[in-house]
């Protein structure tokens, strides 16, 4: 018998998290307004205790074993730099060293006392879907960031917030209920993504049960305003909602918000770590969670900090994981942080935007092309949807690489003509390379980007790599 260990009850000591990681109030009053000298001794001390975690961990010992790295190396956040980072597809080798979880994960069912275990994936855009074991410690960091976010961006008590992010391997969705049921007491609505609860049921989920919050991808919250306003003949913004909690990206903030008319919020995270940084109500940058996460904003060629408002590539560092712990993750996402302090108040640091993926960039003609910032273009032009998708193919007679930028209309049946050459001179004079543009009619695109039956919508197809 392993005895009781493993019930989620006596798995951890609650007072205890909730004095470490504050939530909600908590957190605006105490963390969110901490002095940087204050701050900086916390993460310096968290930080040095999960370097000492990490070396226990086979992972990092081989990690760091190849560059040279020796335990007493790093004695303090200034060495951060000094420490090699790690990528995706770092994981997925430590996967196929020790299947199925990997060597990243420090556990062992064989040896380890019995613990409650959340088992969640990478969305799998990039390859198979990475499992991650949290510890009950993990998930409830994780949980309380995600409540942060709610609490900022103004859920309280009694509110609905309807969830349309898949209830299933990713984490999206799940860790959305559990921060909403353990720190706002607000009410979610999971109706999940448009293969879980169609899109005009959550409508009349909407109606019915008069949410106060949307929470899901800019697309699909776009998808559905749309559904309601073209098809359904329901003007979104009758539904007097509160906010909009996205994952922006490089989204149009503004376009959202003119149509359900509510404020749309931005948050960032990553399924290793849950939430790490998220808007307040000023939208001037998301404010890092800096007690539980150390993040650069690093040039991806030679790894410098980039200054305040130029972009570079994410790192990431944990200063609460136990069974994976995160140190120097390039998680591959570009951002840039703000400057100064935000109006707020706080002077936690900010990231700007989420600009995109250094691996989803798309070397068109010797210019690199983000799929993303062609998106932002799109959702500023009239007599469009938003909706879009990017198709790359080499042609044969020339040789000669092109992308044609699929966009649907706003209604069916116009002359699309000199709106098509108008956005084709747009993204031509913002990106620097002629596309070829063409419309299609409203709905059409969505079988090929998944838009409403995946978190994560497709908007490149590289047909050069079947070719």
């Amino acid at each position: 018998m392993h005895g009781t260990g493993y019930f989620h009850h006596q798995s951890l000591d609650f007072n205890e998290i909730t004095r470490d990681f504050p939530a909600a109030q908590a957190y605006a009053e105490i963390t969110h307004i901490m002095s940087h000298d204050e701050m900086h001794a916390l993460q310096e001390s968290r930080f040095l205790q999960q370097m000492r975690r990490a070396w226990e961990i086979p992972f990092y010992q081989l990690h760091w074993a190849k560059a040279g790295m020796e335990a007493g190396d790093i004695r303090s956040l200034e060495d951060l730099s000094r420490i090699p980072p790690y990528d995706v597809y770092d994981l997925r080798e430590s996967i196929e060293r020790q299947p199925p979880w990997g060597d990243y994960m420090g556990f062992d069912p064989s040896k380890d006392k019995p613990m409650p275990l959340v088992l969640q994936t990478s969305g799998g855009t990039t390859g198979f879907p990475r499992p991650m074991l949290y510890s009950p410690k993990d998930r409830e960091v994780m949980i309380i960031m995600g409540a942060r976010r709610m609490y900022m961006q103004g859920v309280r008590p009694f509110d609905i917030v309807q969830v349309t992010l898949a209830l299933g391997l990713s984490n999206g969705g799940m860790l959305h209920r559990e921060s909403i049921i353990n720190y706002t007491g607000a009410i979610p609505v999971m109706t999940g993504a448009g293969t879980q609860t169609p899109t005009r049921r959550q409508i009349e989920f909407m109606q019915a049960w008069k949410v106060n919050f949307l929470a899901g991808f800019p697309a699909y919250v776009r998808h559905i305003g749309l559904v309601a306003r073209d098809e359904m003949g329901i003007d979104p913004r009758s539904f007097q909602l509160k906010g909009l909690l996205l994952h922006l990206g490089a989204d149009n903030r503004q376009a959202l918000e003119d149509l359900w008319g509510a404020d749309a919020y931005d948050y960032y995270g990553t399924n290793e770590c849950g939430g790490i940084a998220a808007d307040c109500k000023h939208k001037a940058g998301m404010h890092v969670f800096e007690d539980a996460f150390f993040v650069e904003v690093n040039d991806p060629d030679t790894l410098a900090p980039k200054p305040p408002g130029e972009k570079g590539t994410l790192f990431l560092t944990s200063l609460f994981k136990h069974l994976a712990p995160v140190i120097r993750f390039n998680v591959n996402d570009v951002s840039a942080f703000g400057s100064g302090n935000c109006a707020c108040g706080s002077p936690r640091k900010r990231l700007l935007a989420i600009y995109g993926r250094s691996d989803n960039m798309i070397k068109l003609r010797g210019v690199n092309i983000f799929p993303e910032a062609i998106g932002s273009i799109v959702s500023r032009n009239n007599h469009f949807n938003g909706e879009y998708v990017c198709i790359v193919d080499r042609n044969d007679s020339t040789g000669r690489d092109e992308m044609t930028v699929l966009v649907e209309t706003v209604v069916p049946g116009v002359d699309t003509g000199v709106p098509e050459r108008e956005l084709a001179d747009r993204l031509k004079e913002a990106l620097g390379v002629k596309f070829i543009v063409q419309a299609a009619v409203p709905g059409e695109i969505g079988a090929m980007t998944g838009l409403g039956g995946s978190d994560k919508v497709k908007r490149v197809i590289d047909r050069r790599k079947s070719s």
